[in-house]
């Protein structure tokens, strides 16, 4: 049995489903190379800003700026390109930067989450409807007949819709929790990455206080001389 014969005695719910199956190839393949592009460098990117801040601030944000395309780069940039921030507003910054990569990064998760609930459903709808168009030309009188075989023939051909959608819904489902999986891996990432970013920071901070505070100290007793 070639497609276009498993389409027509699939019946019209074959039709939605070949749709829905596209849509989820699609999205499938989107997301793998997505991952793909996004797993490959990271460590590399993350320990090349790290490293390059906690030696120097200010480079670090130019490294950052430089990879920002990636998830991870656009996410401790976007508290490196702020000038000299308190560290509530820093963290506040990797926060809301680390909700929008988050975000980001769980786009088609909706279409297989879709796919995964029509498509189980929609083969039933098929099979409901092979099963009525097969049973209502039977007559109690054939029972037991030749003239059931049509109809035999007709009930199993009605359940190639059910396996076409829980083909469909079991192949989105595996690639769904693929991608979920790595999703939280990430946010674990995210965490600790934002974590010894902030770290580093507010050592920074604490020396440029000592710095100030150092400064005041120096300064004060030349402008009690001076009054």
């Amino acid at each position: 049995m070639n497609l276009p014969e498993l389409i027509t005695k699939g019946g019209p719910a074959m039709w939605p489903l070949i749709f829905l199956s596209i849509l989820a190839l699609s999205t499938i393949i989107e997301r793998i190379w997505f991952w793909t592009q996004t797993l490959l460098n990271e460590g590399k990117i993350l320990t090349q800003i790290l490293e390059t801040a906690s030696r120097n601030w200010e480079i670090a944000a130019k490294v950052a700026r430089d990879y920002r395309e990636h998830p991870i780069a656009k996410f401790l940039y976007a508290p490196l390109k702020l000038n000299n921030p308190e560290p509530e507003v820093f963290h506040f910054a990797l926060e809301s930067a680390a909700d929008d990569a988050l975000s980001a990064m769980r786009r088609g998760d909706k279409i297989l989450e879709a796919v995964i609930a029509l498509s189980p459903l929609l083969g039933l709808l098929g099979t409901v409807l092979g099963l009525i168009r097969s049973l209502a030309n039977i007559q109690i009188s054939d029972l037991g007949t030749s003239s059931t075989t049509g109809v035999t023939l007709g009930i199993s051909e009605s359940l190639i819709s059910t396996a076409t959608g829980l083909i469909v819904a079991i192949v989105s489902l595996a690639f769904y929790r693929l991608f979920q999986a790595l999703w939280f891996n990430q946010v674990r990432i995210f965490r600790k990455a934002g974590g010894e970013l902030e770290v580093i920071y507010r050592q920074k901070w604490m020396d440029l206080d000592d710095s100030r505070y150092a400064l005041r100290s120096n300064r004060d007793p030349l402008e009690q001389r001076e009054l």
